[in-house]
């Protein structure tokens, strides 16, 4: 019972607390997903999704296990003029600000490029040109060979 990754499908009440303690006990990488606007919005979701939990914990507690736990959120939209579903931001969560509010940089940011001659629309995810805090962690744990495709997104050793 020593999982590398822990997946939960989507989070809508307390089992968000759940997650968030299982994603600061020391495990690798965890994923879910959760119904939000925005970056932001998704960790004040999941803040409060974990107060909903039988667990009676302050406010501030939900808040810290938060920032700590969550490293990357994904956004994906869906398009309401093809109906498509693309991938709109890659964020980087970097804890707090001095006003105990969370503080988020985003990596990738989705563009509108073209229609197809089908109406369907062409999205390119590009670089904003910030570096992930944990730049280096690709040479450091030995898996480079992982990231030809964003190489200059990295900091080599």
């Amino acid at each position: 019972m020593r999982p590398d990754r822990i997946i939960i499908g989507e989070v809508r009440g307390g089992e968000a607390l759940d997650l968030i303690q299982s994603m600061i006990s020391g495990h690798a990488g965890s994923m879910s997903t959760v119904h939000a606007n925005t970056p932001l919005d998704a960790l004040i979701r999941l803040e409060t999704l974990s107060l909903m939990s039988d667990v009676q914990i302050p406010v501030y507690v939900a808040r810290a296990q938060v920032a700590s736990a969550i490293d990357l959120i994904v956004q994906i939209a869906r398009f309401t003029e093809d109906g498509s579903r693309k991938v709109t931001r890659i964020t980087e969560v970097k804890g707090f600000d001095e006003n105990n509010q969370y503080q988020a940089a985003d990596l990738f940011v989705s563009k509108l490029r073209d229609k197809t001659a089908d109406g369907r629309l062409i999205v390119d995810l590009t670089p904003t040109g910030i570096r992930p805090s944990f730049c280096r962690e690709p040479y450091e744990q030995g898996i480079s060979d992982m990231i030809h495709l964003t190489d200059g997104l990295w900091e080599k050793l």
